[in-house]
């Protein structure tokens, strides 16, 4: 694997698309996420970020990208569900993919801990991987950068049960932590068009993650139809 300021360097100023579908998707299948993250390297993308080893692995076979990997999982009593516990990382490491995405919001974990309470040591345990936060907040943003991630993720935004009807993408947020810590800021979350990529480019966002907009056709329709009846 190249160094971690190697890997950095190749999503700079880049776009990196989000290749997932969760089991209740038409799309739901390792070999249709290979193929999605094939076609996105033909269309210029420079990173992929993947749920699930069995889509990584996949993908992994298809691209020669950087992969910010993750693992959703649903645990009881937690709303932490993006790469959650240890048990998770252990396998995204094991599997040797570039950027480990965790979620970083102040929300319990399943194990009833904080972030704070659980990566100091998982910072220590994998000193050469590199972590990527995903937070909802300015704050936990700040603190995740004190803990030691290695890069910042507008990823969780509107997303958790204190950011819900903020505008997305979320300019604000993007401004201030790229105004404010140094370290790479990913502006993820809500980008439906290349206008609003460019905006968050303009900002100074390092690089910026494309999902839905790119990769969910179920979605992309729901978006035209939605156009069409507000017209009716």
């Amino acid at each position: 694997m190249k160094c971690k300021r190697e890997i950095l360097k190749s999503i700079e100023n880049e776009l990196i698309v989000s290749c997932q579908a969760l089991p209740e998707e038409p799309l739901h299948s390792p070999h249709i996420m290979a193929r999605m993250a094939y076609a996105a390297m033909r269309g210029g993308a420079k990173g992929i970020r993947a749920n699930s080893i069995e889509d990584i692995k996949e993908i992994k076979k298809a691209v020669d990208l950087p992969i910010i990997g993750i693992i959703k999982q649903v645990y009881d009593e937690s709303d932490v569900f993006i790469t959650p516990t240890q048990k998770e990382i252990d396998i995204l490491y094991q599997e040797g993919v570039e950027i480990i995405a965790i979620d970083a919001t102040n929300r319990r974990r399943p194990d009833g801990k904080v972030i704070s309470d659980v990566f100091p040591t998982i910072r220590e345990q994998y000193s050469n991987q590199l972590f990527m936060a995903d937070c909802s907040t300015y704050e936990e943003a700040k603190q995740a950068y004190e803990l030691g991630f290695d890069c910042l993720g507008t990823t969780l935004s509107g997303y958790t049960e204190y950011t819900q009807g903020v505008k997305l993408p979320d300019m604000e947020l993007i401004a201030r932590l790229v105004k404010d810590f140094p370290i790479p800021i990913i502006a993820e979350g809500g980008i439906w068009d290349p206008e609003e990529l460019k905006g968050v480019f303009e900002l100074g966002a390092y690089s910026a993650v494309v999902g839905t907009a790119i990769t969910r056709p179920m979605d992309i329709t729901k978006r035209f139809v939605k156009a069409i009846k507000s017209n009716v």
